[in-house]
């Protein structure tokens, strides 16, 4: 009997022995994070991009200000122009003044006779705000019309800048383009009629036999 106890007194203490060890098993093992997110492409800034020409109208030789926003940072945008001549009679064309106090529109021959319109390209890099600012030296008049498109993200941005001529000193007053003419004829007709004078009086002269000897 004291071997029976004995041996029952084992098991059960074997018993309290495996039953912290089997709960502790069963408790479930923490498992490494598992990543579904997959990549995402980059986020263009909103909206559209814009280009503006800081002042819009300037003489020639003047240096403007191109202005670009709403690119990527750092992308680099590259920049198109092409230049139109003004017509005939458009502003910057230069003005006859008569000796009335009148003026009178006078395009230049260049103006007249417009040549092809120019053309280049320039090149800029986006801040890290989307935004750059380059400067542009016109040395034409006329309309330019400028395109900017990015790089990378293809947006595109258009603005125009007026060119005019420089002004020049003011024309002296010459009289009126009909003066000359006008004078000159009246000097012709002055003429002519002395000259009508002179023959009626050399006729008269001979029919009463004034100055004839025999």
């Amino acid at each position: 009997m004291r071997l029976t106890r004995i041996i029952m007194a084992l098991t059960v203490g074997l018993a309290v022995v495996a039953v912290p060890t089997a709960a502790g098993a069963a408790q479930p093992q923490p498992q490494p994070p598992v990543v579904t997110a997959t990549p995402q492409p980059p986020v263009y800034p909103p909206g559209p991009a814009t280009l503006t020409v800081n002042p819009p109208t300037v003489t020639v030789g003047t240096t403007v200000q191109l202005v670009g926003s709403g690119f990527l940072p750092g992308e680099t945008v590259n920049i198109s122009y092409t230049t139109t001549p003004f017509a005939a009679g458009v502003p910057g064309a230069d003005r006859a003044r008569r000796s009335d106090g009148s003026a009178v529109a006078m395009a230049p021959v260049s103006f007249q006779q417009a040549p092809t319109p120019t053309s280049g390209t320039l090149v800029a890099t986006a801040g890290p705000d989307g935004t750059f600012t380059i400067p542009f030296t016109p040395y034409y008049p006329g309309k330019y019309t400028f395109t900017a498109v990015g790089a990378t993200s293809g947006k595109v941005a258009t603005a125009t800048l007026i060119v005019l001529k420089k002004k020049q000193p003011p024309l002296p007053v010459t009289g009126d383009s009909l003066g000359t003419p006008m004078k000159v004829g009246g000097g012709l007709v002055g003429a002519g009629a002395v000259l009508l004078l002179l023959s009626v009086a050399w006729r008269k002269r001979h029919r009463f036999g004034i100055g004839t000897t025999r």
